[in-house]
């Protein structure tokens, strides 16, 4: 990942956002941690997604290497096809990070509404949006490890976004002893406790076009076990004799980004391998790159979430943080996009 990573130490708390800098319109989101707000800075009138999460669940779940892993990826990394962080900051029992709002809803929510993607036009729209968010990460040194449709999510626009970097890890080292993600979008490497790189993202990919085209995932398994038994068992491939309302390029796109070994998919050579496949032969890379392509995805209301689940009582039932050990779990965590950009002027980022 190079120089481009800098340490917040110079921060001063006097300057530093805080609770009150905002205005809290209301939930549009939970996760295993707190919840999601849609809120308004006041000073600048911007609106942001505010993610509250709750200290005592983070510590009792043992997830605060993934919560500050995702905290310092964010604080470098910048782009239209990602969920860019603008402010983190602390209270002695929670922590938040505010975001870009993503007023689209996640793909997993466009799927319980529509079922699945049926038109060619529309996935061929939705793999570029990965496909550039994952050429930017990856020219980071960055592997995802996570992609899923939770973790994509539609602006006001109906382009997709890549959010959610607590697995992710540079993608240069050994990660043989990590094996962590979702099962059904886990590449075959990662599943066997093998070392794995970007290329497993490209996995990922292909087992979300696979569901948005049939509704279920390249291998099923009710558990982790029985989706690497389906996985070792036998090859996942599209039949384009079944499908034959899509066309051969984008079947066979699919297919190659499924491959069970690392060494036979599509990007094994790099992302310029997958933009370069067949598929995408007419594709206006630069011109996709700048929106200024319509997306076939029209957002219909301003917020695209699951009401029920959002508006359900948030209970908290461990104890409250209080010693200042576990306080120092979470040192470093301010964050100012603002402070940032200004302090890092003369570092060149990749774009």
């Amino acid at each position: 990942m190079g120089n481009c990573f800098r340490t917040d130490h110079h921060y001063q708390p006097i300057i530093a956002v805080c609770l009150e800098d905002f205005t809290i319109k209301y939930p549009i989101g939970r996760g295993g941690y707190g919840q999601v707000f849609k809120v308004q800075h006041n000073e600048t009138g911007q609106i942001f997604a505010m993610k509250e999460m709750r200290k005592n669940l983070i510590v009792a779940k043992k997830s605060v290497s993934t919560i500050m892993n995702e905290r310092h990826l964010l604080g470098f990394l910048n782009h239209p096809f990602i969920v860019n962080l603008h402010y983190a900051f602390q209270t002695r029992q929670s922590l938040y990070l505010v975001v870009d709002l993503m007023s689209g809803g996640d793909l997993r929510h466009y799927f319980v509404i529509n079922n699945r993607v049926r038109s060619e036009e529309a996935l061929r729209f939705l793999a570029a949006c990965i496909v550039v968010g994952l050429e930017y990460l990856h020219s980071n040194g960055i592997v995802h490890r996570d992609i899923k449709p939770e973790n994509l999510v539609f602006d006001c626009n109906g382009y997709l976004h890549i959010t959610d970097f607590g697995i992710a890890r540079n993608s240069n080292e050994d990660n043989s002893y990590i094996s962590s993600g979702t099962p059904g979008y886990m590449a075959p490497e990662v599943l066997c406790s093998q070392n794995h790189g970007t290329v497993a993202d490209f996995f990922a990919l292909g087992a979300i076009l696979f569901e948005c085209i049939t509704n279920f995932r390249p291998y099923i398994g009710k558990n982790r076990k029985e989706i690497r038994d389906a996985v070792l068992a036998k090859q996942a491939r599209l039949d384009k004799e079944e499908l034959s309302q899509w066309s051969p390029e984008c079947l066979d796109f699919i297919n190659r980004l499924i491959m069970r070994k690392p060494e036979n998919r599509l990007g094994i050579n790099g992302i310029e391998e997958v933009k370069g496949h067949c598929w995408f032969e007419d594709w206006d890379w630069m011109k996709f790159g700048c929106k200024a392509i319509e997306s076939p995805f029209k957002p219909k209301k301003e917020d695209n979430f699951d009401l029920y689940q959002v508006s359900k009582k948030w209970e908290v039932s461990y104890e409250r943080i209080n010693n200042l050990n576990s306080q120092k779990l979470f040192a470093g965590y301010l964050f100012d996009v603002t402070l940032f950009r200004k302090d890092t002027s003369d570092t060149k980022l990749v774009e």
